[in-house]
């Protein structure tokens, strides 16, 4: 029998905490580098902030920035539907809910997600069809459905974590790529 995505979300969030720093930064390293040549187009790109143990770092939102692009950055509120967008500006970002950091506001709405050609998602998992395991809360269920059908959806994963099957529902938007620490972008989907 197939894990619940509660299982699963405990599992990999205990193996991520089992990572070293040094590891992590590593991880974080390549991740970014492979970013780098991934996209190489994209004037719009929806970024995030890795957080705790989450795969990445400040380093992906910067080489992204560093090379012109247009980093817009989510904002999360349980009071607001959806997911906001904020400009990301070097040095400026401020604590936020959830343990996030975020651009100041003022911010886009929801329909922003529509200007990016390429969305960075946080992810616990994805699997070969581009099914993607988030964090259970549903902000990026809603969100994916307004980017344009044309966005690459890039799922930021561990290598471990990229898996051959997950459990679907009809909402899950699916990803188009899954990019990995040794890997680089890996087609999903």
């Amino acid at each position: 029998m197939q894990p619940t995505k509660a299982e699963l979300r405990t599992a990999i969030l205990m193996a991520r905490r089992a990572v070293s720093p040094r590891e992590h930064a590593v991880e974080a390293q390549a991740l970014a580098r492979h970013l780098a040549a991934l996209i190489t187009d994209a004037a719009t790109v929806c970024a995030y902030v890795p957080v705790g143990s989450e795969p990445g770092s400040m380093d992906l939102v910067d080489t992204l920035h560093g090379r012109g692009v247009r980093v817009l950055l989510p904002v999360a509120r349980r009071d607001i539907a959806g997911l906001q967008w904020g400009e990301y500006r070097p040095g400026e970002l401020v604590e936020a809910p959830f343990g996030l950091r975020e651009p100041a506001a003022p911010w886009q709405g929801a329909d922003a997600i529509a200007q990016a050609s390429a969305i960075l998602v946080p992810a616990l998992a994805v699997d070969r069809s581009g099914v993607r395991l988030g964090r259970g809360a549903g902000f990026y269920d809603r969100a994916l459905p307004l980017a344009d059908p044309a966005a690459r959806r890039i799922a930021v994963v561990r290598d471990d974590e990229l898996v051959e099957a997950l459990p679907a529902e009809p909402h899950d938007v699916r990803m188009t790529h899954a990019l990995t620490p040794t890997h680089g972008p890996v087609p999903v989907g």
